[in-house]
């Protein structure tokens, strides 16, 4: 079978690791075409020592000079860009089948668009991309005729169920949570949370911005919009259920009321094998799942006190158009300002759903592009001011 070749986005976080670890374990089926990475420079020229990029983008261009005295050696040197235009450049760049989005946040979006038109399939990491720019991401995965396949557990969990149900035959999606860090913390405790609380997953090993939103349960909430795009069921026919063991990756309900679930240890290889692999299955020596050990399964209802965004993001994507930009913006601010200690754990959910109240009016239907990436600018202004002003209010968008 055919080396299929692969960009990553993201190559120095936690999603373009273990992406690299499937690349090296598995050299006979993938090769990597790009790197774009962050701002760990001695990791991004390790990872280009070893995998021979054909091009490669830093985010920041002020350290260009520190990568090419790190890589001096390498041969042969791979073409160096920087910036968001760089990240662009690698998202289309060359002969790569698949790209791989692991760039957090709303940073994806405008790269993983390069990628669709330059007629790459996605392995989507990125959540950001579907929930920001649904409307317009859709339109242009059909049009160039690319495949857009889930890498991130919930929504492969899906993926894989669906394989065989016929056209028709879905009704309903249950994503799993594992309650983040402060599932069996009461309520009243969490006015104490600390950011090192919070980056406690219980389950999971992530990066900072995507574990704080999984003790928000913010995360799932995404992921129920993240959902609807990308299997066409309407709101009312997508729940959330905590779970956890985080064995039970999620669920699906068909039309006879069959529920059929994808099962597997908290292991984010596995998701991204299947998005880069699909349809084919690889074997790999990883631990399978023991019943047995993994012990009781246990599910029970959100607690919608404690995890308010649940809710804020139902009623967002109920909303459409621009809101679920806005609110998307607006947390990845609200979660930044917490992990600088400028605002509590509490306050998040506050300043998002303010700032969400204030766009209300401005909201469009059938937003462009440009809409989008407006209102994420004007979310995040509207944070910083909105975080000065915090206070209890109803979710109500």
């Amino acid at each position: 079978m055919a080396v299929k070749a692969i960009t990553l986005l993201g190559s120095t976080g936690s999603i373009g690791t273990q992406t690299l670890d499937i690349v090296t374990h598995h050299p006979d089926r993938f090769r990597i075409v790009g790197l774009a990475a962050g701002r760990n420079i001695a990791l991004l020229a390790e990872q280009i020592r070893q995998f021979k990029p054909e091009i490669v983008a830093i985010a920041d261009a002020t350290q260009m000079d520190e990568l090419r005295a790190a890589i001096a050696d390498v041969t042969p040197q791979p073409i160096l860009v920087s910036g968001e235009a760089g990240v662009v450049e690698v998202a289309a760049y060359g002969d790569a089948q698949a790209v791989v989005t692991g760039i957090v946040g709303c940073a994806g979006l405008l790269p993983t668009i390069a990628a669709i038109k330059a007629g790459k399939d996605i392995a989507l990491a990125n959540k950001e991309t579907l929930i920001a720019g649904g409307p317009v991401v859709l339109p242009l995965v059909e049009a160039h005729g690319v495949k857009l396949l889930p890498a991130d557990s919930e929504h492969s969990a899906i993926f894989q169920c669906l394989q065989g149900v016929p056209e028709g035959g879905l009704r309903r999606i249950i994503l799993t949570a594992s309650g983040g860090a402060f599932r069996d913390w009461p309520v009243e405790k969490l006015a104490q949370v600390t950011v090192a609380d919070a980056l406690k997953h219980p389950n999971w090993s992530m990066g900072r911005k995507i574990t704080v939103d999984s003790a928000t349960l913010m995360n799932k909430g995404l992921e129920v919009i993240e959902a609807h795009y990308l299997f066409g069921l309407d709101y009312d026919h997508i729940d959330i259920v905590i779970h956890p063991q985080s064995i039970i990756h999620s669920l699906i309900e068909v039309q006879d009321t069959s529920v059929l679930a994808q099962l597997g240890w908290p292991d984010m290889r596995l998701p991204l094998l299947y998005a880069l692999s699909w349809p084919d299955r690889i074997a790999t020596n990883w631990e399978p799942l023991d019943l047995v050990k993994s012990g009781d399964l246990t599910f029970r209802k959100p607690d919608h006190e404690k995890y308010p965004c649940m809710q804020l993001a139902y009623a967002v994507g109920r909303a459409g158009g621009c809101m679920p930009a806005i609110m998307n913006a607006a947390n990845e601010q609200a979660v930044a300002l917490f992990l600088d200690e400028k605002i509590t754990f509490l306050e998040i959910p506050k300043v998002i759903e303010k700032v969400c109240d204030r766009f209300q009016s401005q909201n469009t239907s059938s937003p462009t592009l440009e809409d989008i990436l407006a209102a994420d600018d004007w979310a995040r202004r509207a944070v910083l001011e909105a975080s000065q002003t915090t206070t209890t209010v109803s979710i109500g968008v």
